[in-house]
């Protein structure tokens, strides 16, 4: 590696970490909750968003069973909390409802939570930072219009931060995620307490507009369906719940019941806090619309803001740092939503990397102990979804919440057949109670995330839903082909398939272009593994330098036989590996040893002038059976600069004359 490309590295990276620096701190509950809680705190920021949303489809009038719906997705949220307390009480290792499926319904299942999850941590990005963009702009109109811009910029600088393997500490996590609860539970308390107390009457800036509703008489079936497809986009507010179970190795002791109380006291706020924003919302009369030119009576340069924005910039009318202050913290925890992911990708890939389901690059950690490749796949992917969407959360969060399901769903199950496998032995007549009431918490949260799944395929399915069932069927596929590669693999080199039979003879051949010094290195060093057979050859791709070669080395103390092998159409590398073959052929037992002269450079730019030729043919020397390829380095004296660049970051450098850079 250059010296440009190293500084350029450690720039973005920071200086290497040693391996024994990598450490876990344990968290109390009150900074846990921060830590775990941003996720499923942002998704209360989009959920009622949504909600109104699509009842908007049906006029204003449809906003009266907006509360209904709130009230059905706190419900399976309730439920679903309630299922996950049993979860983190009975897997504390925090495998998650990965390690939930796998150990109850087998690898098939597992390997489909993992699928999910996987798409659900790239949409936990996607969706978070394009909410992110929708907040700011309704404060920053530039935001506004290059919503897309900033969010690829901001993935881009949380990449960055993730991969000098920055771990926000518990305080980062705590001050805006507590900032966002207090801000929240500020604003619709004043809000409530203006309403109802002061008996003021408040009204939001889109009040008084009214919908060009697309379905405005809807009847029976159809709009049974859009109400359920309000409550499927609403049950948004469900994702991040399970964050807590996967990390439950990073609470106090006691553990298991530290996050369970955790997990408790983040849906208790989440359900306050997403039936008080939509309550309220009603109460100001918020009219929010797919497209403001379906808001009859907007002016023409109206921008419409988010649904938090309205309530701030109403609740808070005459005190606009409120209305600011409402703005940056949810910006800010939808952001924190967005890191989560960048923490909860890269483990489970390492997780499935170890299980031989991914490419075992993603198991290994960078410079700076972090994921590092887990990092940028999840960057890559999405940036991918930011891009093709447009930023847009309402088309992305129609992709958003069948993971979230799937897992849940398959969770839920595996949870049901861990009680029942648990009775069978279980002889203590409490413990079976015990185990009995988690067995019922979980049958009734199997029910309700069952239903959310089957409403959310049936309501979301064409509007976008099958482009994340196509992703995880996609990723699925992908990762059982990785598993049987890896089996093949460790099959075939099994030692026991090793017959111990050794090469009847040795066979040395060095390449030669010209008679100077790095082919007489090549050529010393053949000599000096005693081969049975030595021989230089060369190609001969122009007469006249074929010709000087051969004089020279007749005129040279070189005592190895030269060979000239001709080449009617001026290439290298096939009458090499023809010749190759012929020996091979000839002489099956015999192994073939190829010595490649090569320059070591100490620029990059040097590399493109030199070695082409070399690198080919090792990359086609390679697939040849019985035929060994070694490298003879020559340092030119520009790589003299590299040799003296190299940092020293083992243990005991210091004993050794060394700086310790640790």
């Amino acid at each position: 590696m250059s010296k440009l490309t190293t500084a350029a590295k450690r720039v973005l990276l920071g200086r290497p970490f040693r391996s024994d620096s990598l450490g876990h701190t344990l968290l109390p509950k009150r900074i846990a909750l921060p830590v775990f809680a941003s996720d499923a705190m942002s998704s209360v920021a989009y959920a009622p968003e949504e909600i109104f949303l699509v009842l908007s489809v049906a006029g204003i009038s449809a906003y009266m069973y907006a509360p209904w719906v709130g009230l059905a997705v706190a419900f399976v949220m309730a439920v679903v909390v309630a299922s996950y307390r049993q979860n983190v009480h009975a897997y504390p290792s925090g495998g998650g409802d990965y390690e939930v499926a796998t150990t109850n319904l087998g690898p098939t299942a597992g390997l489909t939570v993992g699928s999910a999850l996987l798409v659900d941590y790239v949409l936990t990005v996607a969706v978070s930072i394009s909410s992110a963009a929708s907040n700011i702009g309704s404060a920053i109109p530039f935001v506004a219009t290059h919503k897309v811009l900033f969010a690829v910029v901001a993935i881009a600088v949380l990449t960055a931060v993730n991969l000098r393997g920055v771990r926000e500490s518990g305080t980062a996590f705590a001050i805006p995620t507590y900032a966002f609860i207090f801000g929240m539970f500020f604003m619709l308390g004043w809000g409530m307490f203006r309403i109802l107390v002061l008996g003021e009457d408040l009204h939001a800036e889109s009040a008084g507009f009214e919908l060009r509703a697309e379905e405005e008489h809807l009847y029976g079936l159809a709009f049974a369906f859009l109400i359920a497809r309000s409550f499927s986009s609403g049950c948004a507010a469900l994702t991040g719940v399970e964050a807590i179970s996967n990390g439950v190795p990073a609470f106090r002791k006691p553990k298991s019941r530290n996050a369970a109380t955790t997990l408790l006291l983040l849906g208790s706020i989440a359900i306050v806090l997403l039936m008080g924003i939509i309550v309220l919302a009603q109460k100001i009369g918020v009219v929010y619309a797919h497209n403001t030119d379906d808001l009859v009576g907007a002016p023409a340069d109206y921008h419409q803001k988010t649904l938090i924005a309205q309530l701030a910039e109403t609740v808070f009318q005459g005190f606009p740092v409120g209305f600011f202050f409402i703005t940056v913290v949810t910006a800010l925890i939808l952001v924190l939503a967005a890191n989560t992911a960048f923490n909860g990708f890269p483990v489970l890939g390492s997780i499935l990397a170890q299980d031989r389901y991914l490419p075992r690059q993603l198991h290994t950690r960078g410079d700076r102990l972090a994921f590092s490749n887990g990092i940028l796949f999840l960057s890559g992917a999405a940036i991918a979804f930011v891009v093709f969407f447009g930023a847009e959360v309402t088309k992305l969060i129609q992709l958003y919440i069948v993971g979230v399901f799937v897992s849940f769903v398959l969770s839920q199950t595996g949870m049901l057949r861990h009680w029942t496998r648990l009775l069978r032995t279980e002889s203590d007549a409490a413990q079976r109670a015990r185990m009995k009431r988690s067995r019922i918490i979980n049958a009734v949260g199997l029910t309700a995330t069952g239903a959310v799944l089957v409403i959310v395929l049936i309501t979301k399915f064409f509007a976008g839903a099958w482009i994340a069932i196509l992703t995880m069927v996609a990723i699925f596929v992908v990762m059982k082909m990785i598993r049987k590669h890896y089996d093949s693999v460790s099959r075939e080199l099994d030692e026991h398939d090793w017959d111990g039979v050794l090469p009847s003879r040795s066979h040395s051949i060095v390449l030669v272009s010209k008679l100077h010094l790095p082919t007489r290195r090549a050529l010393a060093y053949a000599r000096a593994t005693r081969p049975d057979t030595l021989e230089a050859i060369t190609v001969n791709v122009d007469e006249a330098d074929t010709r000087a070669l051969v004089r020279d080395w007749e005129r040279s103390d070189v005592t190895v036989p030269l060979k000239v092998i001709e080449s009617p159409y001026r290439e290298i590398t096939k009458p090499v590996l023809d010749y190759v073959k012929r020996v091979r052929k000839d002489s099956p037992r015999d192994v073939v040893t190829v010595f490649i002269p090569e320059y070591v450079v100490g620029h990059w730019w040097e590399q493109l002038l030199h070695n082409q030729s070399a690198l080919r043919l090792k990359g086609r020397l390679l697939f040849e059976p019985g035929v060994m390829v070694t490298s003879v380095p020559w340092q030119l004296s520009s790589s003299a600069r590299a040799r003296k660049t190299g940092d020293i970051d083992a243990p005991g450098a210091v004993r050794r004359g060394y700086e310790d850079r640790v």
